[in-house]
């Protein structure tokens, strides 16, 4: 579902009980992901006004022309994923915010919204907590002349996020780690079975 101020219905796959790991990283380490290319300059203004009304901040980026610019918000509550409520929050919280501190050229839209099926994976914590599930990573720089991995997130260890993958040489799958600054971009591939059972149950409503 989807609102101006946009909201997406939450997923409830995943480690639901999850516990958050603690984590001391460099804080500028995972920075693109979270705010890549334009979208960066707003993430210092962005994040500690999400993270004060108790959510936790996923990405935002600006999409569009001159003519035509949206800024898009993506965050999570504990249920890993938002009410319509509290996107209206955040949306008024940032609105009144931006309205006074006035960082962004000409007309906009503001977006805010919970993550989908194909979750961005922005933290070292989002590879520890999803843990199992399938994910798509993509690097800024090739190895071995490939860019493009997919296979199992094997969580966060010394510095790196870590998936499991089906490489050509070896009988059995490997485990690749990958410094944040060196993810171009990272997510997890939809369930197909658990996109089925939450249409499913949409319809049942």
């Amino acid at each position: 579902m989807a609102v101006l101020l946009m909201h997406e219905e939450a997923n409830k796959l995943g480690n639901q009980g999850a516990e958050e790991t603690a984590y001391a990283p460099d804080a500028q380490a995972g920075a693109h992901l979270i705010a890549p290319g334009p979208a960066r300059p707003l993430l210092d203004l962005v994040q500690p006004l999400v993270e004060g009304l108790g959510f936790r901040l996923l990405r935002i980026r600006m999409t569009g022309d001159d003519g035509k610019m949206v800024l898009q918000i993506m965050a999570e509550n504990d249920d890993f994923g938002l009410t319509i409520d509290e996107c209206e929050a955040i949306s008024h919280a940032v609105s009144d915010v931006l309205d006074v501190e006035n960082p962004i050229a000409g007309a906009y839209a503001l977006e805010v919204s919970s993550p989908g099926m194909g979750r961005p994976l922005t933290r070292p914590v989002d590879f520890e907590r999803w843990a199992g599930y399938e994910a798509k990573m993509g690097l800024k720089i090739a190895v071995d002349g490939q860019r493009r991995f997919r296979g199992t997130l094997d969580g966060f260890v010394d510095g790196e996020a870590r998936l499991r993958v089906v490489l050509d040489g070896y009988e059995a799958p490997q485990i690749l780690g990958f410094a944040m600054a060196d993810i171009a971009e990272a997510r997890l591939v939809p369930d197909e079975a658990e996109l089925k059972a939450s249409l499913k149950a949409a319809k049942g409503k």
